[in-house]
């Protein structure tokens, strides 16, 4: 009577933690994509959906993006001619991930939403970040989301799109060009061995941030600075990867593109990237806890029935 007293209780404990696990995921995750009422400054938020997308998976990417009523928001579609207008990309490209393009107050800065980020499967948050503010999107709310599995990156033209919806928004071209291939080389070297998205993302951000400071006149300063960079991360390319990062930049350089303009937003980047990759050192610690809390668990139950 005892013995199986025990085990009931045993049985209990077991049920109840993973319902307290289930309710902390489902609070954590929140409602991101609530719009109960219309900007009267800036417009109805844009949906972007790729061309891709059957009517069934629209309807699906409509309840990911928290759009509950259409007339709440304007739908778009991106399609192959506008990967090639926005960034000469290849017109036989199939586009599915799509995007929820909400403009905000100045001050406000780019936040990215990854609503399916297990669909989404190169381009993290603060790349996708990094990419707008070199385009020139520096106020915006943005939720993003693929009912299948894709790379992320024609997401970016989605958001092109919607964004020169707006009056007086029209972006410049060079710069959309330019932060695509910002992205494509950007999940490219996370992919090298000894790198990783968010020491990728640190790398580009500490490079902005250190362009924004000295206003590099020659091609010979970029270099330099990303010399320095590199050498402070304690990262190392090849000789063909540093020479696109350092022709990355030498084309921003010459599009002029003024990153003092956003430097307390690439501070707030540098920030957050950081805090991940602690949090990823510190989640081994974490992980390996959960993992001795289950074995000793699994334990005390075998013990139970012995």
């Amino acid at each position: 009577m005892k013995k199986t007293f025990r085990i009931w209780c045993a049985a209990f404990a077991a049920i109840a933690l993973v319902f307290s696990i289930q309710t902390f995921v489902q609070a954590s995750s929140g409602d991101k994509n609530n719009e109960d009422s219309i900007d009267e400054k800036y417009g109805l938020p844009i949906v972007v959906f790729g061309e891709a997308l059957t009517s069934a998976q629209k309807e699906e990417t409509r309840k990911i993006l928290g759009v509950k009523d259409t007339k709440m928001v304007e739908e778009i579609t991106v399609t192959a001619d506008d990967i090639v207008y926005y960034i000469k990309g290849d017109p036989r490209s199939n586009m599915y991930s799509s995007a929820k393009i909400t403009r905000k107050d100045t001050g406000q800065g780019v936040i990215i939403n990854q609503l399916t980020p297990e669909n989404i499967t190169e381009v993290t948050d603060e790349m996708y970040a990094n990419a707008l503010l070199t385009a020139g999107i520096e106020e915006a709310v943005i939720d993003i989301a693929s009912p299948v599995k894709v790379s992320g990156h024609s997401a970016l033209v989605g958001i092109y799109k919607a964004y020169d919806q707006g009056e007086g928004t029209e972006l410049d071209k060079d710069r959309t060009e330019v932060a695509n291939d910002e992205l494509s080389l950007a999940t490219n070297l996370a992919k090298k061995e000894g790198l990783d998205q968010d020491k990728v993302t640190e790398l580009l951000t500490e490079i902005k941030k250190e362009i924004a400071d000295q206003n590099p006149a020659t091609k010979e300063d970029i270099e330099q600075i990303i010399d320095e960079k590199l050498k402070t991360l304690e990262l190392k390319l090849s000789d063909e990867d540093r020479q696109l990062l350092i022709n990355l930049f030498e084309r921003m350089r010459e599009l002029n593109i003024n990153f003092d303009n956003v430097k307390s937003q690439l501070n707030d980047l540098a920030k957050d990237v950081q805090n991940k990759i602690s949090e990823a050192v510190g989640d081994e610690g974490f992980l390996q806890a959960v993992s001795n809390f289950f074995k000793n668990l699994i334990d005390s139950i075998k013990g139970i029935f012995s």
